[in-house]
């Protein structure tokens, strides 16, 4: 189905996307489910009760209507209803992620940026693996980005990136993916010595994935490690991801 403008898709009240039901007034006037109540069932065009009639012909219209998911140039061929398609989007098998190399451009699905980074960036150097739920070590640069791949068929990256600031480091761990059910949520836990024998620790239940590693200093799932506990400028850390589903 091929329309001009959009626009008639969406409530003329709060101009968002239109989704059945849809109702009508007397006079034909339309509004979204949400707007009815907000608006005491009165039409704001006539002033006629609208909220108890269905508007079908509208609702036949959205329902018929529906677009190619965004990430079709990746291979997706999944398309969704008017309105709707950001629920997919979330969920997209597809969804593009960026290299986590600073001067690199490369974006594509999360199962190919595996084949990407150990082709183009990993030259002359491995790639550290680990199995989830078992602890492994590894030095980081506190100014750095270390990526770590997890040893299953699915191959995913895996970001371990440190902040250095005034104050001390701050360390997050992300997963490279979207967040879709075939790639599954992961926790980690991290912990760092220090000179008086005392071991600093956090852990984070839930890892965020990300679809571009952000180079800013991150506000939430962190390990801060102030500046007199700092060794120099690498960190001897003891790393776990587990898998949660």
């Amino acid at each position: 189905m091929m329309l001009m403008d959009l626009d008639i898709l969406d409530c003329p009240i709060c101009y968002e996307a239109l989704t059945v039901p849809i109702f009508q007034c007397d006079n034909g006037h339309i509004a979204c489910s949400s707007c009815c109540p907000k608006l005491k069932n009165k039409c704001p065009a006539c002033a006629l009760p609208i909220g108890h009639s269905r508007c079908r012909a509208m609702e036949k219209v959205v329902k018929s209507v529906s677009f190619p998911c965004p990430n079709s140039i990746f291979g997706c061929t999944e398309s969704s209803s008017y309105g709707k398609e950001s629920n997919h989007e979330k969920e997209c098998n597809f969804s593009p992620c960026s290299c986590p190399e600073q001067d690199c451009n490369y974006t594509g699905p999360y199962k190919d940026l595996y084949n990407h980074y150990a082709l183009t960036h990993s030259k002359g150097f491995r790639l550290d693996s680990f199995s989830c739920g078992v602890s492994f070590t590894s030095l980081i640069n506190i100014s750095g980005t270390m990526k770590i791949e997890k040893e299953d068929v699915k191959r995913l990256l895996f970001a371990v990136q440190c902040f250095r600031e005034p104050c001390g480091v701050y360390l997050t761990v992300s997963c490279i993916a979207p967040s879709t059910p075939e790639v599954g949520e992961y926790s980690y836990h991290v912990s760092y010595n220090v000179d008086d024998g005392h071991t600093l620790t956090y852990g984070s239940p839930n890892m965020k994935r990300i679809l571009e590693v952000s180079f800013h200093v991150p506000q939430q799932n962190f390990m801060f490690i102030p500046n007199h506990f700092l060794r120099g400028d690498w960190l001897d850390i003891e790393l776990c991801i587990r898998k949660l589903n």
